[in-house]
């Protein structure tokens, strides 16, 4: 996909929530959660490197005993430039298996400054605003939008972009892992709140200039 990105001239790939291992997988995550510079990030650098583009990617990351639903933004010399953890976590599960993260994350990549959410924190409207007073352009996030909540990512994602003139990119899991069912609809999102670019419920790649 990277590469495919790259040759398509893109600067930026965003891949969804917990990517790495799935959303869906409660019983895996403690024995897949790694440390922010593990074997995941490695790969993924070498990745970037080769081609020369950022990358950010959804995975459980473990600092001690703790787990974190997190994001790391790569870019595409391979260094690892920005890691968030997600702050607002969505339903029981994800209370019971990560902990919260506490701060805000920004970083530049191709000369924009990228603000970095995941999934249920974009429909907090203090946490979009947060990160445009910091400077955001772009907020990018990563999401495992569950059935049926398809206004989210047709509504409440425009809605963030109009009100704090700033692009969003919303990047979401697709199809089905157990009984769990995922919306897909990633999109692009202009400050006027208008669609640049919006997928279907099944995986691929869309770009957006």
């Amino acid at each position: 996909v990277v590469s495919r990105a790259a040759a398509r001239g893109v600067d930026l790939v965003i891949f969804p929530e917990l990517f790495v291992s799935g959303y869906n997988a409660d019983h895996a995550i403690r024995s897949l959660a790694e440390p922010a510079g593990g074997p995941t990030a490695a790969a993924v650098a070498a990745i970037a490197a080769g081609s020369r583009v950022s990358v950010l990617y959804g995975y459980p990351e473990r600092e001690g005993r703790r787990i974190y639903n997190s994001a790391q933004l790569i870019d595409g010399s391979g260094r690892s430039i920005a890691n968030y953890r997600k702050t607002h976590l969505y339903g029981r599960w994800e209370r019971r298996v990560f902990t919260p993260g506490e701060a805000l994350v920004t970083a530049r990549v191709a000369g924009i400054t990228i603000g970095i959410l995941i999934c249920y924190d974009v429909e907090f409207p203090e946490a979009v605003r947060a990160l445009a007073l910091a400077g955001a352009e772009l907020v990018a996030v990563p999401t495992a939008l569950l059935r049926p909540f398809d206004g989210v990512a047709r509504t409440l994602v425009p809605a963030r972009a109009m009100e704090n003139q700033l692009y969003v990119a919303y990047a979401g899991l697709c199809g089905e892992e157990g009984d769990v069912g995922y919306c897909g609809l990633s999109c692009i999102v202009g400050p006027d709140g208008g669609e640049i670019a919006r997928a279907g419920r099944r995986p691929g790649l869309f770009c957006a200039a």
